[in-house]
């Protein structure tokens, strides 16, 4: 687990990433210059927290897979009017060309008025899929970085950030987007009214099997109880469940295990699937129901599925965001 903050994390050169794309394909070679890599191994911790004093009860939370975040002032003013006191996000860009070269994560918590935490899920070596080339003003990446990010109208305390278990399956083999890096969850301790609240944003792998995202929920529960033993938690976030199991999330045997370990799964209606046509994912083969709360220690009630379509109809995602309320400790 990495507990290192940093104000503002030092991205490779484009010669570093460049030496990135000619390293061995193996899992050693890209774990030492993971390892090496400053940008790899610390939490950005900026933004500023409108309030000092612990959270009352109810509030409400939102974990929405933002997609590179193509449009972060939309984005904020759609999360704005849910009127989430914490968001969770995932698929944040920082210096991509897709998306401007902007710092997606801070400029919606600076527009939300919220105090953030990011963290580098993948470095990218190229400029993303053949549609987000179309979005490219610039022919390169000024920083390469994304990764998932957490935001909260309260200060952050205990920032963290742990890498899942994979197989860094975006750095082997034949990719269309080749990457260093893992899946993540970033996280952070805040203070309610009732005492400590661990908070989890994080993204599971989509390019592989139920059983290889079952492990990553039990890595990340098996951390945390070591980390925050006796803490009430609530994880967030794209666990893409059912992504490569025929579209049913109920394969998924994520859901046992956290269940197995005290958490309770939310999810909204569930016939109510989380993704949709958007302007970079413009022809999905099926809907999916990715995206999900996990509660252990909580009063958790009216999960919902809001759509990411902006006022005027443009999708600002390929997913729908989803929001709880916590009504207080259980």
């Amino acid at each position: 687990m990495i507990r290192s903050t940093v104000d503002r994390l030092t991205a490779p050169t484009p010669a570093e990433r460049a030496a990135i794309a000619d390293l061995e394909k193996t899992i050693s070679a890209h774990d030492a210059r993971m390892a090496a890599l400053a940008c790899m191994n610390a939490v950005e911790k900026g933004g500023r927290a409108e309030r000092a004093e612990p959270l009352p009860f109810p509030f409400t939370v939102a974990a929405w897979n933002l997609e590179r975040c193509l449009f972060p002032l939309e984005s904020a003013e759609h999360l704005g009017a849910t009127g989430a006191e914490i968001v969770l996000l995932s698929e944040m860009d920082d210096g991509m060309a897709r998306t401007r070269q902007r710092h997606t994560t801070a400029e919606v918590a600076g527009d939300l008025g919220m105090a953030y935490l990011y963290g580098v899920e993948f470095i990218e070596l190229g400029l993303g899929s053949d549609t987000e080339l179309e979005f490219c003003k610039d022919r390169f990446n000024r920083r390469g970085l994304h990764g998932n990010g957490l935001m909260a109208t309260v200060p952050l305390h205990a920032p963290f950030l742990l890498r899942l278990e994979g197989e860094r399956l975006w750095f082997m083999g034949e990719v269309d987007q080749p990457r260093l890096g893992e899946r993540m969850a970033i996280g952070a301790v805040v203070n309610t009214e009732a005492g400590p609240l661990v908070l989890v944003s994080t993204h599971f792998e989509s390019a592989t099997t139920a059983a290889y995202r079952e492990r990553q929920m039990v890595g990340l529960i098996d951390a945390l109880d070591a980390a925050f033993p006796g803490h009430p938690v609530l994880i967030g976030g794209d666990l893409n469940t059912g992504n490569h199991a025929g579209g049913d999330f109920e394969a998924e045997g994520l859901f046992a295990r956290a269940a197995e370990r005290g958490f309770t799964r939310h999810g909204g209606p569930l016939d109510g699937m989380t993704t949709r046509p958007s302007l970079i994912t413009r022809w999905p083969e099926r809907t999916m129901k990715l995206d999900w709360f996990f509660s252990r220690g909580l009063a958790v009630c009216d999960t919902r599925i809001v759509s990411s379509l902006s006022p005027t109809g443009r999708p600002l995602s390929d997913h729908d965001l989803i929001t709880c309320r916590i009504d207080g400790f259980a």
